[in-house]
């Protein structure tokens, strides 16, 4: 049995996500069909199929731009678009464009997000993930779908 609960165009919900964090200093591993490096501007743009990797952290898309820090040189934001996929251990999400703030630890996800945790799933507009707790926001004509029991 499924429960779904529609909400309102401007609802927001907190969710836990158990298996979401990640150690924003830990290595990035990135794989592309192609890289583009910009000196003037501090910036890569890695291009078809994809993937980036941190600890059990990974995230898929069309494209990814790696921005990096003035001060430090390390990389302090990756902005994913052209449809985005994260996986952890336990929960993935899609949506048309993702931001990974390296420096904060947050993840936010926009357009057409969804969410699923096992048999249940979430939707929204937004999602905004500190990858540091697990904790995330929803928001934005946010969509629940809870399972039931075992059938």
């Amino acid at each position: 049995m499924c429960l779904a609960l529609p909400a309102a165009a401007s609802a927001q919900t907190n969710i836990a996500l158990g298996g979401i964090s990640a150690d924003p200093t830990a290595p990035v591993e990135v794989t592309a069909d192609s890289l583009t490096v910009d000196q003037a501007s501090g910036s890569a743009v890695f291009s078809g199929n994809v993937v980036i990797g941190q600890g059990s952290l990974r995230i898929a898309a069309g494209e990814v731009r790696v921005v990096y820090s003035e001060a430090t040189g390390d990389i302090a934001q990756l902005v994913a678009s052209g449809g985005v996929t994260f996986v952890t251990a336990t929960e993935a999400a899609e949506a048309q464009n993702a931001d990974y703030n390296l420096v904060t630890g947050q993840l936010t996800l926009t357009g057409d997000v969804l969410l699923t945790q096992g048999a249940s799933a979430l939707s929204a507009d937004r999602m905004t993930v500190n990858l540091a707790d697990g904790s995330a926001r929803m928001e934005g004509r946010v969509r629940t779908v809870f399972a039931q029991g075992g059938n």
